[in-house]
């Protein structure tokens, strides 16, 4: 069920980072901030890199329900679950933080360097239960 939540977040996640590409090519030009293109990049570059983490998870997940030799261990690890919860705050605490700051102008504070935060924390909880995988 994880596993298939998760792959489901992830491919939502991917869609939304397609039309958040195609929406900073257009949204740059009427943007408060300055450096409102170089920021939706980061933006979008983030949302994609990320999106396909949890894509990962979501199939290292599926993987260790099926027992094979290769697979990655328990499919309910809360490692995983929290690599996938991690991954998902990091979208939208810091690429939303960037979006709003490009778009108005206005800071929101810690929302981005604690997504920041989170992403870093995702993928540390991915390898951790990599490492921890029987």
């Amino acid at each position: 069920m994880m596993a298939r939540t998760l792959l489901a977040i992830g491919a939502l996640v991917m869609a939304l980072g397609v039309v958040a590409g195609a929406l900073s090519a257009h949204a740059a030009t009427a943007a408060a901030h300055p450096d409102a293109a170089q920021l939706l990049r980061t933006a979008v570059l983030y949302h994609f890199v990320n999106g396909l983490g949890i894509v990962a998870v979501a199939l290292v997940a599926r993987g260790g329900t099926r027992g094979s030799p290769a697979s990655l261990g328990r499919s309910d690890s809360p490692w995983l679950v929290a690599a996938g919860a991690l991954l998902t705050a990091g979208i939208v605490l810091f690429c939303g933080a960037l979006w709003i700051l490009a778009m108005t102008g206005h800071s929101m504070g810690p929302m981005a360097p604690i997504g920041g935060l989170a992403f870093i924390a995702g993928w540390l909880c991915l390898a951790v239960h990599a490492l921890r995988a029987s």
